[in-house]
């Protein structure tokens, strides 16, 4: 019920009419204060401002109940930015999906300690090198009608802000004796005599692995008084993947994502199936009847994120993303019959087990010109670690 009761304001005119997101506003602009993101000036003759907005988002737990009401202040016109003037270098690593599975396939059978941090306003801790200014927000008060505000520190929607963060975040980790790993950059390890910790960060949420829950306490000391954190905790919930703990092993799936899906797309209440698609059918560009809405057929397409966890659906979410621009009846029709299998067994997932050796093992197979279209043949492969699918 929470999620349709609950709705998320689009301007700061309607948002201001609420208490919680007036507190949720006023929140953001003391963090932006107290981090000294920005300095108000006036505004020079040669100087165009860039544009901000306030995006609001309600923020849910994995059994659908409310966290927190969430309001952040975006550049609103990043783009406008000038590459050479106003930013130079924007790319910034994440962790790879992949390397999540393995780090909780290797807290499985190690029995190690997982737990879960999140940086609060992570993107306002880098510092930008450029000059940059931005019209003074809804909610800031000024005396002076021709003010801006210079940048002090990065703010979500410049093109520089996560290269900013980033470079913060891996300076303190190397300067506390983690190591960054050449397979994964986002992926720190440190080892003593005693302990081993594994850090793996995306964006603003980090996973903490290891055997020392003293290395644990230090370092979510030192992220503390450098960014402010907040600990989470047991890892449960992390990027829509809901984790859960047992004395036989790690299980990962994505069951509020399934049935968020399956309600956007009017299925929830869909007579479900036994498999996912039927193997006589080969998708092509077939010479049916195109399907009209393509941007509904675009947002079915969503299945991609399930196979994070769902690896039964792999093949044919892969099979259904190739037809994005053109889809016709039959691709939607067979689209519609992955989601009817969803309902099924929206819950379902992976599962790293305990009793496990650490033995890399890959497996992988192709067909012979599969493809009706290009006659090329289509290929497939998985990888475990122990008992465990990592890819």
């Amino acid at each position: 019920m929470s999620l349709h009761t609950h709705t998320e304001p689009k301007t700061f005119t309607e948002a201001n009419k609420h208490d919680c997101w007036k507190k949720a506003i006023q929140d953001e602009i003391n963090a932006l204060i107290k981090t000294s993101t920005w300095k108000i000036v006036d505004l020079s003759p040669n100087v165009k401002p860039i544009s901000c907005r306030w995006i609001y988002k309600v923020k849910h737990h994995a059994d659908g109940s409310i966290e927190r009401y969430k309001a952040r202040l975006v550049a609103a016109k990043g783009y406008n930015q000038i590459e050479g003037l106003d930013y130079f270098e924007t790319y910034s690593p994440v962790a790879n999906l992949t390397t999540v599975r393995i780090v909780l396939a290797l807290a499985s059978m190690h029995n190690w300690h997982l737990h879960q941090l999140d940086v609060n306003n992570a993107f306002l801790h880098g510092e930008p090198q450029e000059d940059v200014y931005m019209i003074i927000p809804p909610g800031v008060s000024h005396s002076n009608p021709n003010q801006v505000c210079k940048l002090n520190k990065s703010l979500y929607g410049l093109k520089q802000a996560s290269r900013k963060w980033y470079e913060k975040l891996t300076s303190l980790r190397l300067l506390n004796g983690y190591k960054q790993a050449s397979s994964d950059h986002s992926l720190f390890l440190k080892t003593t005599s005693s302990s081993f910790t594994i850090l793996l960060v995306y964006v603003d949420d980090v996973i903490l692995a290891g055997n020392s829950l003293e290395e644990f306490t230090s370092i979510k000391k030192i992220l503390h008084n450098t960014f402010q954190i907040k600990d989470l905790g047991i890892l449960k919930y992390f990027l829509g993947i809901e984790v859960g703990h047992s004395s036989s092993g790690i299980s990962l799936y994505q069951r509020k994502y399934c049935l968020d899906l399956l309600e956007d797309s009017g299925f929830l209440n869909s007579k479900p199936i036994s498999t996912p698609f039927d193997p006589s059918i080969k998708l092509h560009n077939d010479g049916s009847d195109p399907y009209t809405d393509i941007p509904a057929y675009r947002r079915l397409i969503r299945l991609m994120y399930l196979n994070t966890t769902r690896p039964d659906i792999t093949f044919i979410t892969q099979q259904l993303s190739q037809f994005l621009n053109n889809p016709t009846q039959t691709h939607f029709t067979v689209s519609t019959r992955v989601l009817r299998y969803l309902k099924g067994s929206p819950g379902r997932g992976i599962f790293f087990p305990r009793d496990a050796h650490l033995q890399l093992q890959g497996f992988s197979d192709a067909d012979w010109a599969g493809c009706r279209d290009t006659r090329r043949s289509i290929s497939g492969q998985c990888f475990f670690l122990g008992k465990s699918l990592i890819s």
